[in-house]
């Protein structure tokens, strides 16, 4: 369960932190896709998650539905994120926090596994305003 949290926690905070760094003077999007794929993390309505990561870690990017990631459900984007940024195991998403990192084109340009903190994506951003 901490380890749960731990994630949770330094993803949601370090993620608001690149926004509020980069959204105005680089227009750094962040989107947030709650998925229940990984040991049933998130069955709450997207409403109650919305309101959870805002309350609780200050959460001000875009949150989306909730959506599934892998299997024959899986949202179209996250079936081409997927099939342009492969994963070492396997295509698939092995758990919540998996992030994409998108070029100004909207091409894939890399994968980072859950446990990347969100502010060591920070040196690659550069390489893409």
């Amino acid at each position: 369960m901490k380890n749960k949290i731990c994630l949770t926690e330094k993803n949601y905070k370090q993620l608001q932190a690149l926004y509020d760094e980069f959204s105005c003077s680089k227009g750094l999007k962040i989107l947030g896709f709650p998925c229940n794929q990984f040991g049933g993390q998130e069955p709450w309505p997207e409403a109650e998650i919305k309101k959870f990561v805002t309350e609780n870690y200050g959460v001000t990017f875009d949150m989306f539905a909730k959506i599934d990631v892998n299997g024959g459900k899986a949202h179209p984007l996250f079936q081409f994120l997927k099939s342009k940024q492969g994963g070492t195991l396997g295509d698939f998403i092995k758990w919540n926090f998996t992030k994409f990192l998108i070029d100004k084109n909207g091409e894939p340009v890399k994968r980072y596994s859950p446990t990347t903190e969100p502010l060591e994506i920070k040196k690659d951003l550069g390489k893409y305003w």
